[in-house]
């Protein structure tokens, strides 16, 4: 049986920029010791299947880097909920993932989806521990703000630099980053509601990415907790631009520094294609 999938491009409203993402919609009949060896093939940041749901969502999502399988990612999520919701009226729909289930509700121009905004996992903050290592990897002096952890499912490493033009002339050493126990180092500049980012996950599989949007979220959380921005107020993330992927994102966080008590991201994303595989049996 042909294993069809879908491909879109997240985080963009155009076609061949953002982040791309591989979709197997149905994917209850693809053999689990293909699952890794398929996302391999396809060689994309993120690779997605889709099963019934196990609880009360919609359907179950399993998301597969080339290199691991991860609890829980911004892109795929995003991603799948546009080509799950693409044929319909509903406002919104829940992914079942392993970091548990993920809303995404939906702005529609009659059944054209306009936006989809996640509810994201509340990230789990803690220092680094090794903040010379981290620089140095990165051939950075230092970090305008402390570098912490945050996590949501994947574990992402924050270093704040002075300008946009440091974060776009970066040219870390990725066999050094690679090393260290984070899925991304993340790296921004900014000013109120305009930053600018970029992560690298060598350990993933993923020596750029173009669109993390499992980081949009913290990068949001460690904005607000360091007073950077207010809790409430959303932000748009500009990441991929030099790996000629340009990507936005949209990302908002409420509560306080005591207690995060939600998480926001946002964006588009397009279909592009469609393709199947032919595995022959090995029976």
């Amino acid at each position: 049986m042909p294993l069809r999938y879908v491909i879109c491009d997240v985080f963009t409203d155009r076609p061949l920029a953002g982040n791309q993402l591989a979709v197997f919609p149905e994917a209850s009949d693809v053999p689990e010791e293909l699952l890794q060896a398929l996302a391999r093939e396809i060689n994309f940041a993120e690779t997605v299947f889709v099963y019934p749901p196990a609880g009360k969502g919609d359907a179950r999502i399993r998301i597969f880097t080339p290199a691991v399988e991860l609890p829980f990612a911004g892109h795929p999520v995003l991603g799948t909920a546009f080509v799950l919701g693409a044929n319909g009226q509903r406002p919104e729909i829940v992914l079942e993932t392993l970091g548990g289930p993920v809303p995404i509700r939906f702005e529609r121009d009659g059944s054209r989806i306009r936006f989809g905004r996640m509810t994201q996992p509340l990230p789990a903050i803690e220092p680094f521990g090794d903040d010379a290592a981290l620089l140095a990897a990165l051939h950075v002096e230092r970090s305008e703000l402390p570098i912490e952890v945050y996590t949501n499912g994947p574990r992402h490493v924050f270093v704040t630099l002075a300008t946009e033009c440091d974060v776009a002339q970066l040219a870390p050493d990725l066999a050094a980053l690679a090393r260290l126990p984070v899925t991304a180092a993340n790296c921004f500049a900014g000013r109120g509601r305009h930053w600018k980012t970029r992560a690298f996950g060598p350990s993933a599989g993923v020596p750029e990415d173009s669109a993390t949007g499992s980081a949009a979220g913290p990068l949001a959380c460690h904005l607000a907790r360091h007073g950077r921005i207010p809790f409430g107020e959303e932000i748009e993330i500009t990441q991929g631009v030099e790996i000629g992927r340009p990507s936005t994102l949209y990302a908002r966080v409420h509560g306080s520094q005591a207690r995060i008590e939600k998480v926001e991201v946002g964006g588009i994303a397009v279909i592009v294609g469609h393709g199947e595989f032919e595995i022959p049996s090995r029976a």
